[in-house]
């Protein structure tokens, strides 16, 4: 089944997005067997970038070396998928300046929460970066009445333990974009949290 036919944004309220680079991800998905639910920032200017396209896309190259990195050798998404990761965006329109409103991030978790929900056997989310952070946040607000994660530089709370309805929770750092290939601290705990993720899912 494919994502992008279960759920669409219909009224595209945001202001600070670019609307032409609206994005689910378009491939044939076993829901049932991801077990690791991993949220990037928001879809590329180009479509052609995005994580599902084919002749190895940029979101793929880098998130590809995150995996490498991690000691899991893999080169294309079908290898992630059968990993059972899934991989998305908070947001699901292209960026137009650095940082996202408030206002987007809320909006855009109302459909992050009809995605995760059509994932049964979730066992791990890794957030890879704020928006992914502020997006589960927001969703747990709303089914809990607390957050998953608490405010605060990711590097100091990394370390310790979250859960989201009895699912382990990685707070991590993005790994897409040209930065990424630069912040060499910040792609090494990117590498230690989706090993750690890989061997929660294992255990459980």
């Amino acid at each position: 089944m494919r994502v992008c036919n279960c759920i669409r944004c219909e009224n595209f309220p945001c202001k600070d997005v670019n609307k032409d680079a609206y994005r689910f991800p378009d491939a044939d998905i076993d829901f049932e067997k991801i077990k690791i639910f991993m949220i990037s920032e928001a879809p590329p200017t180009d479509k052609n970038d995005y994580f599902y396209m084919p002749d190895n896309p940029f979101y793929l190259q880098t998130t590809v070396q995150a995996f490498n990195d991690a000691g899991i050798e893999i080169s294309t998404m079908k290898e992630i998928l059968d990993l059972g990761v899934y991989i998305t965006t908070a947001i699901k329109c292209g960026k137009t300046q650095y940082s996202i409103s408030t206002e987007t991030i809320k909006n855009c978790s109302d459909l992050l929460e009809k995605e995760i929900n059509l994932f049964l056997n979730i066992k791990v989310f890794l957030l890879m970066g704020d928006a992914a952070i502020r997006s589960l946040n927001y969703i747990a607000k709303r089914q809990t009445g607390k957050k998953v994660i608490p405010s605060g530089s990711t590097y100091k709370i990394k370390h310790q333990e979250f859960y989201f309805k009895e699912k382990r929770v990685f707070p991590s750092y993005l790994q897409t974009g040209k930065n990424y290939l630069i912040e060499k601290s910040k792609r090494r705990m990117i590498a230690e949290d989706i090993k750690k993720a890989i061997d929660k899912r294992t255990r459980v």
